[in-house]
């Protein structure tokens, strides 16, 4: 165990460390959106850009993991809504509520803690999921949000512009290009691979920084909503990302396995490991857009990244 926090401390410390930085106003909340752009746009394009180039093709095309995924994803999502759609909380606040629920942050934090507890070998089913999540989940919940007012043609229209969205993240792209690489083995001229290759360095640490920034602007924008969130409207969210999630992602796993579904076991591990990692940051900057309750988001988004330093590491603990 004492292996496993030598190797996540740091990646948590981190997120520490930017959001203390925002919190005394030594970093400026003016400055916040630049860390952002520059980890969305360019560094963590490369980086994933460097990992789906050196990943085997078939891993990235591992239809037996995309399947067990998304059903995860869609189960995930259906009963998040299910057990939180009451009262106060409609059709808005429960479907991203689902989406901090379903969606981990494996972009930002995910990718490279797998890569320095497993290998570079984790790097593929990571980047499945990432594709799976800003597509497929993201799209639906941002769809669901819509039902509130606008009924079922305004999910549609919501839909249609969520997956607009997902084709201007830069994120995809970066994979499927790295794909195409590992694909037909192509390889850049080599001043542009080491461009790429010190962008790609600075993704993991300023994107963890900014993970931390990106929550206490979120925190402190939402003081007043988020001090008067009652416990009960996001600690089970909270426990429903970080408990139910791998859980259910697990048996899911083993039960496809079991029925003749070519699922490689440590493919498996890694999006277990994945489901466990604490609610994606970014959702919070949706949730604002969508005119969502962000209190709410943001402290869902704070508490399990906070408690994930503890369930991910025993995850990990008990799974490698």
């Amino acid at each position: 165990m004492l292996a496993i926090l030598l190797v996540t401390f740091p990646f948590f410390a981190l997120v520490l460390c930017g959001y203390v930085a925002a919190r005394r106003g030594w970093l400026p909340q003016v400055a916040i959106p630049g860390l952002n752009t520059f980890v969305l746009y360019f560094a963590l394009p490369c980086l994933l850009y460097r990992f789906g180039s050196s990943t085997p093709i078939a891993q990235l095309l591992d239809g037996g993991l995309v399947a067990v995924y998304l059903a995860c994803a869609l189960v995930m999502v259906s009963f998040t809504i299910a057990v939180t759609h009451r009262g106060r909380i409609g059709w808005n606040d429960a479907s991203f509520g689902a989406l901090v629920a379903a969606f981990p942050n494996t972009g930002f934090m995910g990718v490279p803690l797998l890569v320095a507890l497993l290998g570079a070998k984790a790097a593929g089913p990571a980047i499945v999921t990432i594709v799976i999540d800003l597509v497929m989940t993201s799209s639906l919940c941002i769809a669901l949000s819509r039902l509130d007012a606008a009924g079922s043609q305004g999910a549609g229209v919501a839909a249609k512009n969520a997956l607009k969205g997902a084709a201007l993240n830069p994120m995809p792209w970066a994979i499927i290009g790295g794909g195409l690489a590992s694909n037909f083995q192509l390889v850049l001229p080599q001043p542009v691979m080491q461009t790429v290759g010190l962008l790609a360095d600075a993704a993991s640490p300023v994107a963890l920084f900014t993970i931390g920034a990106v929550l206490a602007r979120s925190q402190a924008n939402n003081k007043n909503e988020a001090r008067g969130t009652p416990l009960d409207d996001y600690l089970p969210v909270v426990l429903i990302k970080l408990v139910l999630h791998p859980i259910l992602l697990l048996l899911m796993g083993l039960t496809a396995i079991r029925l003749g579904l070519p699922l490689d076991h440590f493919a498996l591990t890694v999006v277990v490991l994945v489901a466990a990692l604490p609610s994606a940051s970014n959702v919070a900057l949706l949730a604002e857009r969508f005119n969502a309750d962000n209190g709410r988001i943001a402290r869902i988004i704070l508490l399990s990244t906070v408690l994930a330093f503890f369930t991910f590491s025993g995850a990990v603990a008990l799974l490698t």
